[in-house]
Order: C-alpha cells, then sequence, then structure tokens
C-alpha cells in the first residue's frame, strides 16, 4: 500500500535522497505497491565521441530494454523469473553466471565479481559466445542450447523455432523432461533469437555488489535496469538448510575464507552464508536510499511477500517499470502460481503454491536459536524492510500475528 520513493523523480522539481510515501492509486507505471522501492526517471541516451552509440537495438531498430534481477538464493527468484520467462516479448536467461562460478571452482564469491561482470556485459549485447569460455565439456568441445544452466525451462529453447516442444507466445510452465529431449542447437542459432527481442532480462544470484553493475549502467550503449527481489532472512534460511546439499558448493564459495558463523552443526554452511548475504543485502539497500546518478531511476525493489499476496498489482508494477505491456495471460499465470494447494517441499522447483503457507512455513521449519542466530547477522536489512524480530518461541508459533510492517526506514510510518 506503499511506495518507497527515491527521489529524483520527474513530476517534483526538488531533488532529495529522502524517501516519502505514497498511497496506492490506479494507473500502472505510476501506482505505489507494497514493497516496492521505486526510482522513476525516463530513459535518456546521451552518445560520447568515443563510443557514438546509443542503446543496443532490438527488433525494427527498437530500443532494447535490459533487465538484471538482483537477489540471492531461495528468495522466490525462481517464481520471479517466469514473470518474465514466460512474456512472449521477453528473451529470458536463468543464472547464467553459474557457469563462471562452476569454471573458476573454488575460486570465492568476491574474487568472481569482475568475471561475472563481464559476462553479462557480453550477454545484454546478445553475445552468446561467452558461454563457450565458461564451459567445463573440455577442449574441443562446443557447447550447445541444452547445456546451458536452466536450458530444460528455457521458453525460448524449449519453443519454436528452436524446439517443436512448445510456443513462447502460449503463456504457460514448461516440462523440463520434454525440453531436455528437444535438438542441441548451436549458441550463434540462440544468438540469432536473442536479437529478435526488444527486453532482455537475466536473473542472478552470484552478483554480491550493486556497485558491480555500475560500469554496465553508465555505458550509453546499453539501457540497463535492476530489479532487487528480497525476502525475509529467516525464510531465506529456512529454504536454505531444506536445500543445504544441493548449495554446499555454493555455500563454501560464499563463505570464501571465514571459518565462523552458523553455530556448527549441519547447518553451518547454510546458516554461515547469511551473514555475508546480509551483509550484501544492507549495503545494496543502503546504496539505494542515496542513489548515485547510475542508479537513480533505475532500480526498483521487491518483497516477495508482497509478490504472493499481491501478484497481479505487484506484477503491474515490475512490468510498468521495464516498458512492459500487462496480458490477461500473464495476469493469470502469475495469479495462478500463488494460489496453489499448498507449500512444495521441493527445492529448486518452480510450483503453484499456497501464498500464506509460503510466508509462514520458516516460523514452524526453525528453531528459537537458528532464528536468533538469522536475526543476529540480518537485524539491518530486516528493518530496513520492515521484518520485525521476534521476542519469544510462542511469539514465533503464534501466525496469527504478522511479523511484516511497512518499512520504516524506506518511508513507512
Amino acid at each position: 500500500m506503499f511506495l518507497g520513493k527515491l527521489l529524483e523523480d520527474p513530476r517534483e522539481t526538488r531533488v532529495s535522497a529522502r524517501v516519502t510515501v505514497t498511497r496506492a492509486g490506479a494507473g500502472a507505471g505510476t501506482l505505489p505497491v507494497p514493497g516496492i522501492l521505486w526510482v522513476p526517471r525516463p530513459a535518456l541516451c546521451f552518445p560520447l565521441p568515443a563510443q557514438p552509440r546509443c542503446p543496443s537495438r532490438g527488433p525494427a531498430g527498437a530500443r532494447r530494454q535490459l533487465v538484471y534481477v538482483f537477489t540471492t538464493w531461495r528468495s522466490g527468484s525462481s517464481f520471479f523469473g517466469e514473470l518474465f520467462n514466460q512474456n512472449p516479448e521477453v528473451f529470458f536467461l536463468y543464472e547464467p553466471v553459474w557457469h563462471v562460478w562452476q569454471k573458476l571452482y573454488p575460486g570465492d564469491a568476491v574474487s568472481l565479481q569482475g568475471a561475472a561482470r563481464d559476462m553479462l556485459s557480453s550477454l545484454y549485447r546478445c553475445d552468446l559466445s561467452v558461454f563457450q569460455l565458461y564451459s567445463t565439456a573440455g577442449a574441443g568441445k562446443n557447447l550447445t542450447t541444452l547445456g546451458i544452466f536452466g536450458a530444460a525451462t528455457n521458453k525460448v529453447i524449449c519453443s519454436s523455432p528452436l524446439c517443436p516442444a512448445y510456443r513462447k507466445e502460449v503463456v504457460g510452465m514448461v516440462d523440463d523432461r520434454v525440453c531436455k529431449k528437444c535438438p542441441p542447437q548451436r549458441l550463434s542459432r540462440f544468438q540469432e533469437e536473442c536479437h529478435k527481442y526488444r527486453t532482455l532480462v537475466i536473473k542472478g544470484v552470484r552478483v554480491f555488489d550493486l556497485a558491480v553493475l555500475a560500469p554496465l549502467m553508465r555505458d550509453p550503449t546499453l539501457d540497463l535496469k535492476v530489479i532487487h527481489l528480497v525476502r525475509d532472512p529467516r525464510a531465506v534460511a529456512s529454504s536454505r538448510i531444506k536445500s543445504r546439499h544441493g548449495l554446499i558448493r555454493e555455500s563454501l564459495q560464499v563463505l570464501g575464507g571465514k571459518k565462523e558463523g552458523g553455530g556448527g552443526g549441519s547447518d553451518y554452511h547454510a546458516l554461515g552464508a547469511m551473514e555475508v548475504i546480509c551483509s550484501s543485502m544492507a549495503k545494496t539497500l543502503q546504496t539505494a536510499l542515496h542513489p548515485p546518478d547510475w542508479l537513480q531511476g533505475n532500480y526498483m525493489a521487491v518483497r516477495y511477500e508482497d509478490l504472493v499476496v499481491e501478484p497481479i498489482k505487484t506484477l503491474r508494477q515490475v512490468y510498468g517499470f521495464v516498458n512492459l505491456a500487462v496480458s490477461p495471460e500473464m495476469e493469470k499465470f502469475a495469479l495462478n502460481m500463488t494460489s496453489g494447494p499448498g507449500y512444495s517441499s521441493k527445492p529448486f522447483v518452480v510450483s503453484a503454491r499456497n501464498a500464506t503457507q509460503a510466508l509462514s512455513a520458516w516460523r514452524t521449519a526453525l528453531s528459537y536459536q537458528q532464528i536468533k542466530q538469522v536475526e543476529e547477522y540480518c537485524h539491518q536489512p530486516m528493518a530496513l524492510l520492515g521484518y520485525e524480530r521476534v521476542g519469544s518461541p510462542e511469539e514465533v508459533k503464534d501466525l496469527s500475528r504478522t511479523l511484516l510492517r511497512k518499512p520504516t526506514a524506506l518511508g513507512g510510518g
């Protein structure tokens, strides 16, 4: 019901780093929505003498909108990514920097940030040959579309003309078992498809510092916007513990040289990584609250909790931010995905789920000790984002009491 709005606002003459609150109204693209922090500004092109090209163009010379979904593991980003993967107008890539982390393992998260940015720079220009550079297939073996991480659920890879199994213009989840039977295509063929789209979206969990993207956001040949997807850190921690065996390698890279954290035990890495993740989250939010010039007009924050409770309203706001039209089919898809019969117990699987259960699952899954450990690591971003801390085990188990509020530091009351 509010929009924490970082000013520079084109509708106001004054400029301030403070945040104001706007009540919900009507009209896609300018409406406030719960949990969204939005810096609206029209996109401009200022060619430089040394680089006299305006931002990259899509089909028929149209300006190409580039989007990076900035988030962390277990934040609901696979579902959020589907809001773009399913859109017929969007070329979507799921976690391409995974290839960098695999190829350069055991490099830690910090040391791999430069390589991650370089890969993104190539991908946003539809230079998909960069996948071959980080291929682990072996010398002399050419990577194909089916070798790209997330290929089995990628709507472009699984649809005509690359594969006869599905059609990109039809909204609906694909069956990974079907997609794995698609004919492998050369990267050059996939690259040809990339150039056909006006909107290119990349979802990633392996960039930890928003400033890493600054050179791309300053680049006059690119038109890049960042959507920062956040979730209650306690829910993130709970999900990480549930999927800890699938995340152990990444957790080690996140922790790097850290020797302590997480309280020991089998959940050591899952909880220990939360300190690094929450530190990154806090730093990003502070940057957004006092935005440098390259971020102004190009950043939006979305709370996962608001997405699952009000999916259509949030979808309209997100699409308005990146200049996409909202179709009835996409609204129906978003609503159906948050109206499932229960909460999936399977990590890394996108499925329809009950929104209420999705929000409260961590309160019954984590011990009180684990909750307090996460709150110790994450108190700063929790305060900024409106996630209330708990004072007793009884308070945790009282599911009638919400632990969500308006983010005070973002302008809430």
